[in-house]
């Protein structure tokens, strides 16, 4: 399953948007913020990321049923069910 950038933009946006975040809060540890700022900054990071993967597999799956007649393989299912639990 290639993804094809177009189809992923939003998706890669957000994740833009999490890098920029992440940069935030590595600067707000380097000044010495408090340790809840830092914390709940980064909580948000990572659950911006947990997100552009889930939509990432999302997508994935939308693309493999598109691809085929009778919907998901065997195999494919398999795959983007280890891929989707590689993130919990």
């Amino acid at each position: 399953m290639d993804l094809e950038p177009t189809e992923i933009k939003a998706i890669i946006t957000r994740m833009k948007r999490a890098n920029g975040h992440l940069a935030s809060v590595i600067r707000m540890m380097e000044e010495g913020s408090d340790c809840e700022s830092v914390l709940t900054q980064l909580a948000a990071v990572n659950k911006a990321l947990s997100r552009a993967g889930y939509a990432i597999v999302a997508t994935g799956l939308q693309q493999c049923l598109a691809e085929t007649d009778d919907g998901l393989a065997d195999a494919d299912v398999k795959k983007m069910e280890k891929l989707f639990l590689a993130l919990a």
